[in-house]
């Protein structure tokens, strides 16, 4: 996977701003060439200013586990909403050049151009590693919708500025939806189908629910390590 200069994390959000909105003009939306072969999953948690990614591999459209990688890296970025890839971004790309084969599609718990600047986790992560993402988010940054229907594979558009930059997506019966919005070298229509492809008895997709878990375990040992000393 190609690098990500160091010169893309700032620790202020001024300049945070300003690299956002460059790469913002950087992200595709398009439909997928060829089926995916590989998907992995990612997400990070954090203990004390330490985060902990993972990445997570499972072949699609089958969901046959394939590997866990977990990165950590210091969190030199404060936590502030619309700019969660400055503070997760180093780690989660390091656990993502971790895995021995290079996924076809990456789904990260945040948003894609969902986005008050149309660059979300996912596509920043998208647009540095050229690989197709999908943000899938638990819950709302921006935007207007309506509630879908109440059934899996339900959903309305998310509507952000007159633009259609996601989806309020039913991923099952009667269970609140996820907001869906494609990352870079995706559409909204193709990072539908693949997220209800990657759903198995949970409403996460189930690379993104292993990632979560794993990187979950990791912090709360780190935590538990630092309060023995």
């Amino acid at each position: 996977m190609r690098g990500d200069p160091k010169n893309l994390w700032p620790s202020d959000t001024q300049s945070a701003r300003r690299i956002q909105e460059a790469l913002a003009q950087r992200v595709s939306l398009s439909p997928l060439k060829k089926i995916p072969r590989t998907i992995a999953g990612v997400d990070a948690c954090f203990s004390e200013r330490t985060v902990f990614a993972v990445a997570s591999l499972f072949t699609y459209p089958g969901l046959e586990h394939c590997e866990d990688v977990v990165a950590e890296e210091r969190a030199n970025f404060p936590y502030v909403p619309g700019f969660l890839s400055f503070r997760e971004g180093p780690a989660v790309i390091k656990a993502l050049k971790k895995l021995r084969t290079r996924p076809d599609v990456v789904l990260c718990d945040g948003q894609g151009v969902a986005h008050p600047r149309g660059l979300g986790i996912a596509s920043h992560v998208g647009v540095i590693l050229n690989v197709p993402t999908v943000g899938c988010a638990k819950s709302r940054l921006v935007g207007e919708f309506d509630d879908p229907g109440p059934y899996k594979g339900d959903w309305k558009p998310l509507y952000f500025r007159g633009r259609k930059v996601g989806a309020v997506l039913r991923t099952r019966d009667r269970i609140r939806p996820l907001f869906i919005s494609p990352g870079h070298r995706i559409d909204l229509s193709s990072s539908i189908t693949v997220v209800l492809h990657a759903v198995l008895s949970y409403r996460l997709p189930e690379p993104i629910r292993r990632a979560d878990h794993i990187s979950r375990m990791a912090a709360q040992k780190e935590a538990d390590h630092e309060h023995k000393r």
